[in-house]
């Protein structure tokens, strides 16, 4: 190829990769190589991947790349009108979805739906937190009948949940939001009390979760986990289909989007930590194995309903519910570069990746173990953000300065809060002007009242709880 033709072609290949958000900008040298691979191996022939593949890389420090302004409509993040960096309260862009600001409600379980069907003060609560152009994500909704670890926690998984369902999901639209709904599978993490015909709960393993924890019980007393039961290996495929037409079920009740809850303890978190997960069939032992289920599932939904309404949340350094792994930063990077591929695979992003940070707290204590100091932290979140391609969002302990710095230094796409939405449904307002914050009353989190300590928190202008 002569040198001239040669250039233009990697400068055409150079202005194809811009939408693939960050992949010669932002990530290590290594990971944006292999992207490159991917991207000349499944776009291009093999004759133009051979002869241009060594010119890309000497001659990809003298090309000129697209201009400012073209970058900032092709890529993934948005930035304001009057600066180059985004902040907090900056428009985005989360694949399909036009955002108007950063700040995302956490999926957090509240234990209102009774008999587990949505119902008015669903509505009502996350109607309170909606705002135009937000985007909100459900509190864990069971995919079946034997997904549940909480009293009266929602499902949609029948006609008349979804039914309920479309009732929030209106409320949430009329405000100009976007609603997606968290997919739950608890897995160990429940009791024969919550099981079709008083069974045993489900997992990878046939380990109980330690005395140290405790599961809420429907009379509000606390007891023990019990011994779970392993899945057979052709029973995975069945929890697979749950998943998927869990996320169907979900687009008929109007959900713009789902997020596959892979993170704390549960079911699929079960499968891919190492200090759970002692199998030794094909989803037992190494990374790749270890990861596969969460990989079916994501396949499975993203198949069904669209890559880009697909939402996946994983906690690699989080270990509730003893949810332990002895190399935390290899189980997140695996499982990231296994969704990049799959996003070039698909030929479409997914909506994003949601990681929690290791400071996440339930129950009012701090689940995670020792993970080293503040910045060991904040390095560990900076490698998977750099390594994942697309939306990243993190949670877990954030405060209005830590969000604002998260976006300023582009650790994060979008940042979700869950207590401080709690308590504060305008938390959207409050932090745009550092109003003072209602306080949470950590009593009346998992309650059934439909009102106290759900729906009776006082926006700005109906006085703060100080």
């Amino acid at each position: 190829m002569r040198p001239g033709r040669s250039r233009e072609a990697i400068q055409q290949v150079a202005m194809a990769l811009w939408p693939l958000n960050r992949l010669t900008c932002d990530l290590p040298a290594g990971v944006a190589q292999r992207h490159v691979l991917i991207f000349f191996q499944k776009s291009l022939s093999f004759y133009l991947y051979s002869t241009t593949i060594s010119s890309f890389l000497l001659l990809s420090s003298s090309i000129t790349l697209p201009p400012s302004d073209l970058r900032s409509q092709t890529t993934m993040a948005e930035t304001t009108p009057t600066s180059r960096k985004p902040t907090l309260f900056s428009p985005y862009k989360m694949s399909r979805f036009n955002l108007s600001h950063r700040v995302v409600l956490a999926p957090m379980t509240r234990c209102r739906a009774l008999n587990s069907v949505p119902n008015q003060a669903l509505v009502e609560y996350y109607r309170q937190r909606a705002t135009d152009g937000g985007f909100l994500i459900t509190e864990g909704t069971m995919i079946s009948p034997t997904s549940a670890g909480f009293p009266h926690v929602p499902g949609i998984f029948n006609n008349e949940q979804i039914e309920a369902w479309k009732k929030v999901v209106d409320a949430v639209h009329k405000q100009g939001a976007i609603i997606f709904c968290q997919l739950w599978h608890v897995g160990r993490a429940s009791h024969q009390v919550y099981q079709p015909g008083g069974a045993a709960p489900i997992s990878s393993t046939s380990k109980p979760i330690s005395k140290k924890w405790r599961i809420l019980m429907p009379d509000a007393t606390y007891s023990r986990y019990p011994e779970p039961r392993p899945l057979a290996t052709h029973e995975i495929a069945e929890v697979v289909e749950d998943y998927r037409r869990a996320a169907i079920n979900a687009l008929e009740a109007g959900f713009d989007g789902i997020e596959i809850h892979g993170a704390h303890g549960y079911l699929l978190d079960q499968f891919m930590k190492d200090g759970i997960n002692d199998r030794t069939d094909e989803y037992g032992g190494s990374l790749a194995n270890r990861t596969k289920f969460l990989l079916q599932v994501v396949q499975s939904v993203a198949a069904a309903i669209g890559a880009d309404r697909v939402g996946i949340r994983i906690s690699p350094a989080i270990d509730h519910l003893d949810a332990m792994d002895s190399d935390p930063r290899s189980l997140g990077l695996a499982v990231i570069e296994r969704l990049n591929k799959l996003q070039f695979e698909m030929g479409s992003k997914l909506s994003y990746l949601h990681v929690t940070q290791p400071r996440y707290t339930a129950y009012g204590q701090t689940e995670a173990g020792n993970h080293g100091n503040e910045e060991e932290v904040a390095e560990l979140m900076k490698i998977w953000r750099n390594s994942y391609v697309g939306t990243f969002i993190c949670s877990g302990g954030y405060t209005r300065e830590l969000g604002l710095e998260a976006v300023a230094k582009e650790d994060a796409d979008l940042v979700a809060y869950g207590r401080l939405f709690i308590s504060n449904p305008d938390l959207v307002l409050r932090l745009k002007l550092n109003a003072p914050l209602n306080r949470y009353v950590r009593a009346s989190f998992y309650t059934h009242d439909p009102v106290v300590g759900y729906t009776d928190y006082p926006s700005l202008e109906k006085g703060s709880r100080l």
